[in-house]
């Protein structure tokens, strides 16, 4: 048998990183899930994946996106808590205010898809204790929101240039993507002590040692220099994931699937200026490389495999992050 690995997909939607961005018009609530979800869900059958969606909860209450995200669970896939707002400061949050963000999100994905999340991740892999402890205190199986890089204030400092945030605004987002303490976490699943409680935590992986992203908007990035040189990355990541024991939980985005011509106002975001036909192709060979090594499911079973099989010896760790 092959390692067991893990794959999900984000589920932001264009208004959610235009709001990030500091970008005007995301009141409206643009969506592109109506052009993406086919897409995603037609590239995953011709490959028999099944993977895990998280799902905003925003996205969920408006009528227009119904179709599309009921299409995610009909295709047998997992659907996951990803917040109702999107706001990738949900750390500066109170527990109170946690809670609401999970339970809106929580009943909106229920009432969409006819599946209730029991796995969460926080938006822009934004953790707090108090989300640990509500996450817990409303019976959720995982928590998947952990990104162990050291990159995350680079990522941040690209992602705000150019953007039109001053004052309030900006110093919101002073903590977007975590800082470099966050290359500190463990790559391997473990379970978060919370009192008397465990919650189960799998980090998003990232490259044994260096710490570095392997998720596939990250390796698109690098094709845009040399497809090859993002091959032989992933690869190299995959053999040393495989040697430390770790069976990889990889991420997709919505944008990893789409290009600059189809939604404009993204242009910003890495890899968005190449072909779609590309990405996809570039997209399919990562994916059956990881394939070829290990065996793929949604994080939901992912988690479920970890805790029958292995639960007395997963590692813990505090929840005071």
């Amino acid at each position: 048998m092959k390692p067991l690995a893990s794959l999900s997909l984000d589920l932001d939607n264009q208004w959610s990183y235009m709001r990030t961005h500091g970008d005007p018009g995301w009141e409206a609530f643009p969506s592109y899930l109506d052009l993406v979800v086919p897409r995603v869900l037609d590239f995953l059958a011709r490959r028999g994946l099944r993977i895990t969606f998280f799902v905003v909860g925003q996205d969920a209450v408006l009528p227009g996106n119904r179709a599309a995200l009921a299409a995610l669970a009909a295709a047998g896939h997992e659907v996951g808590n990803h917040s109702f707002s999107h706001l990738p400061w949900l750390h500066l949050f109170s527990e109170a205010e946690i809670e609401t963000e999970v339970a809106q999100a929580e009943e909106a994905i229920a009432a969409a898809t006819g599946q209730r999340p029991r796995g969460f991740r926080g938006p822009g892999f934004s953790l707090s204790a108090a989300t640990l402890r509500v996450l817990s205190r409303r019976g959720y199986r995982y928590d998947a929101t952990t990104l162990p890089t050291f990159i995350g204030p680079l990522a941040r400092a690209y992602y705000l240039l150019g953007s039109r945030l001053r004052g309030a605004e900006r110093r919101r987002r002073r903590r977007l993507f975590g800082t470099f303490r966050e290359g500190l976490r463990p790559l391997t699943p473990y379970r978060w002590r919370l009192g008397d409680k465990r919650l189960l935590e799998i980090p998003v992986t990232t490259l044994p040692v260096l710490r570095t992203p392997i998720h596939l908007s990250y390796l698109l990035y690098l094709g845009g220099f040399s497809p090859g040189l993002a091959r032989r990355y992933l690869r190299l990541a995959l053999a040393l994931c495989k040697r430390a024991g770790i069976g990889p939980s990889l991420l997709l985005h919505p944008l990893d699937f789409l290009g600059a011509d189809e939604v404009p106002e993204l242009a910003f975001f890495p890899a968005m200026g190449r072909p779609v036909e590309q990405k996809l192709r570039e997209i399919g060979e990562h994916l059956a490389a990881f394939c070829e090594r290990f065996q793929v499911v949604s994080v939901g079973e992912h988690a479920d495999a970890l805790l029958r099989l292995a639960g007395g010896g997963l590692g813990e760790e505090e929840a005071a992050v």
